[in-house]
């Protein structure tokens, strides 16, 4: 996109049309989707769903796609750092700036997270820091089970999780209900 620097809307106008006119929409992530319409008006759609930052081990990431997939199509804003970061991105910034932006944070627990060292602890411990920072009555870290798996005791101690099996659909079909719920009691105190 050319460099422009103008106050006629016209003219933004223009290099928006011109934009769009080789992509089909502008993202403005945490805010909404720009197109252009058949009529050539623009049309402005605004995110409402819930930020959902997902974290999970390397190993799950089929998995964690597929709850992505499943809580997008609920409305909802998943945040999956192999969908979102972008080549030479900092990745540990953007990951930090996802959870402190975060309505809520899934923890993807699995034998592959719990049973090594890597960077889902660390995650794991900034989403802790950042539920701390929650109201005590609001839901912030949500901790799932992809499968049969000791959680740490920190977590057990202080959060219920939710199963995502044996029945995958009836887990996040729960889990979508406690998201959507939470955000519009928040949503309707604002």
């Amino acid at each position: 996109m050319r460099q422009a620097q103008t106050k006629n809307p016209e003219a933004v106008a223009s290099i928006l049309r011109e934009y769009l006119s080789r992509r089909a929409a502008l993202h403005l992530e945490g805010v909404g989707t720009l197109r252009v319409r058949d009529d050539g008006k623009f049309e402005f759609s605004v995110e409402t769903g819930a930020r959902v930052f997902i974290g999970y081990a390397s190993e799950d990431l089929p998995r964690a796609r597929r709850l992505s997939r499943q809580l997008r199509a609920a409305g909802l804003r998943p945040w999956l750092d192999q969908e979102q970061l972008l080549p030479g991105q900092n990745w540990p910034r953007a990951i930090d700036r996802a959870i402190q932006t975060a309505d809520f944070a899934i923890q993807c627990f699995s034998s592959n997270s719990v049973a090594r060292r890597g960077y889902f602890h660390k995650e794991l411990r900034m989403v802790m820091e950042a539920a701390s920072r929650v109201p005590f009555e609001e839901v912030f870290l949500l901790p799932v089970r992809f499968e049969r798996c000791t959680l740490p005791d920190r977590v057990v101690s202080q959060y219920q999780y939710l199963d995502l099996f044996p029945n995958w659909n009836e887990g996040v079909a729960a889990l979508i209900d406690v998201i959507q719920k939470q955000h519009a009691q928040r949503c309707d105190t604002t």
